[in-house]
């Protein structure tokens, strides 16, 4: 074998090679998003048109419908819904999981585009959005203050909170739950209304051509320019108060909107509202970049909470409510130690069989830069660090760890013979150098064509698949570099196994004699070992198809 020929004889080549592979993996593991699984939402996007005072099925024929049979022959379509109610029409689009999100948002305005003009004059532009996992809140963050309204609350978030949270690093932008956005209501008396020969869309038009700033022009003289400005835009209720609607009967009296309706500040939207422990409060929602880890947003987002609070008056406070990252901060810590008790009992097996601390460091080490070295392939397919990815990396470890034991065992055995470590090295990793290819190649083949599965199961392994195949053939070239180098430089001879080791010795002797006279037993009658074999074939099938299945566990 070439690659460990020249590993043996330049011992610093092949550690460099291994350093750069854990010092590169260290760099993409740091890199690499965090979320709880895949990314598998296929992609859906929304189409939200708004048509004030249109009944429901005017609706779906004017607006739902024509856009409807515009997209309809968009390529990846899965399926169309629609909903159309009172004033509103919704559609959703989902395509099929392989197709980009953005390639699809792009064809949905497209093809809107075209049918703008057969829209109603009086409908809003069809307001087109992708609907993205990455879009949910993983933090709600909940403002509330002592004898404050809510409106009060909004503003205040509004103006110091919403801007402040989005700047932090990570976080793509911030949403205000339970927010009562301020507005001036008009409440009108239809019955002063009907009595002055009015109707809404009168108030409408005045409201429209009044409440405007419009530029007033230029004075320009010898000496000098002014530019004109009129104060037209209207900020108070007194102002929308005494807005002109139209002259009385008897040509000299004016009809001010006061005289017909009631004016006053209030919320745009008083149906909604969020309460915690029967407290009303604003909601501050963290949306995280999609590239950004989840953890990390959490810990900025909970140390500015903490700088927020300094600074706020007496009366406010800003407290925690909802965190999405403790659960995978929970998940994820448990899998790293059991990637740390997996590695510990794989080093106390190997010292079982082996004897020697000295053969069992060298597969010990091998792992590590297997492992890190996979982070790289993850970091180059553009994946994520989830709860597969690392569960691939914790089955992984017992096949990782296989290439390297069977370099260090054969070269272990050549040492116990009598050659020298370096020789041993040199000739064992010969000899059984295309065995770990060959085991590299077949368990390769095994994980690998998870990833030509369609639909959301192949999109949820398809990751896992790559991760396990990844740290394969990584452990495949540590075993054949890093591996025989350092037998070269640390194997030797066993001089006395200690008790331990001879008692365990003993037992596996007895095993192995057991082993071989049932072997015996099983040749001599055919039959019955086949009728055997059958049986158990039969009932694994049997309790296989009895087990209960579901797509993911709880």
């Amino acid at each position: 074998m070439l690659i460990s020929d020249i590993s043996v004889r330049r011992p610093v080549f092949a550690s460099v090679l291994s350093m750069l592979l854990v010092a590169f993996g260290l760099l993409c593991f740091d890199r690499l998003p965090l979320r709880e699984y895949p990314a598998i939402d296929p992609p859906v996007v929304s189409i939200r048109t708004n048509y004030a005072g249109a009944a429901a099925n005017v609706v779906e024929t004017r607006i739902t419908e024509v856009i409807e049979k515009r997209i309809a022959g968009i390529e990846g379509v899965r399926n169309i819904t629609s909903q159309s109610q009172d004033g509103t029409s919704r559609i959703t689009v989902q395509f099929d999981v392989n197709r980009d999100i953005d390639a699809a948002a792009n064809d949905i305005r497209d093809r809107v585009s075209g049918v703008l003009d057969s829209l109603p004059d009086e409908a809003d532009p069809p307001d087109i959005q992708k609907a993205d996992s990455d879009d949910d809140v993983i933090m709600w963050l909940n403002l509330q203050g002592e004898g404050m309204s809510i409106i009060d609350l909004t503003d205040y978030a509004r103006r110091y909170l919403e801007d402040r949270f989005s700047s932090l690093d990570g976080v793509a932008r911030v949403q205000i739950g339970g927010a009562r956005d301020i507005s001036m209501r008009i409440w009108i008396d239809r019955v002063k209304l009907a009595a002055r020969r009015l109707t809404v869309e009168d108030i409408e038009s005045a409201l429209r051509s009044e409440n405007v700033e419009l530029p007033a022009g230029s004075i320009e003289s010898l000496n000098r320019d002014f530019t004109l400005r009129v104060q037209r835009g209207y900020s108070t209720p007194e102002d929308f108060s005494a807005l002109v609607l139209s002259r009385g009967s008897d040509g000299g009296h004016l009809v001010r909107l006061g005289d017909v309706a009631r004016v006053e500040i209030g919320a745009e939207e008083e149906r909604g509202t969020l309460r915690g422990n029967g407290v009303p409060m604003v909601g501050i929602g963290i949306i995280k970049q999609s590239k950004a880890n989840t953890l990390d947003v959490a810990r900025v987002a909970k140390a500015e909470m903490a700088a927020v609070n300094q600074g706020l008056p007496g009366n406010m406070r800003l407290a925690q409510s909802y965190d999405s990252s403790v659960f995978i901060e929970s998940a994820v810590h448990e899998v790293y130690v059991t990637i740390i008790i997996t590695i510990i009992l794989v080093s106390m097996v190997m010292y079982v069989f082996l004897g020697s601390w000295r053969v069992t460091l060298i597969p010990f080490l091998a792992v590590p830069a297997s492992l890190i070295g996979t982070c790289i392939v993850l970091y180059m397919m553009d994946y994520t660090i989830n709860l597969l990815t690392l569960l691939s990396i914790i089955l992984a470890i017992g096949l990782v760890i296989d290439d390297a034991i069977i370099v260090v065992e054969n070269a272990y055995r050549r040492v116990e013979m009598g050659e020298p470590g370096l020789v041993a090295a040199y000739r064992g990793t010969r000899q059984v150098g295309f065995a770990v290819i060959a085991t590299t190649i077949v368990l390769v083949a095994v994980f690998l064509p998870i990833t030509l599965l369609e639909g959301d199961v192949g999109r949820l392994f398809s990751e896992f698949a790559v991760a396990m195949a990844a740290a394969i053939i990584l452990s495949s070239f540590v075993a054949l570099t890093l591996s025989p180098m350092m037998c070269s430089k640390i194997l030797a001879r066993t001089k006395e196994k200690s008790r331990f080791n001879k008692a365990v010795d003993e037992v596996f002797e007895k095993s192995k004699i057991a082993y071989l006279r049932l072997l015996a037993a099983l040749v001599d009658r055919t039959f019955a070992g086949v009728v055997t074999m059958v049986l158990v074939l039969g009932g694994s099938v049997w309790l296989f198809t009895q087990i209960p299945s579901e797509f993911s566990p709880r």
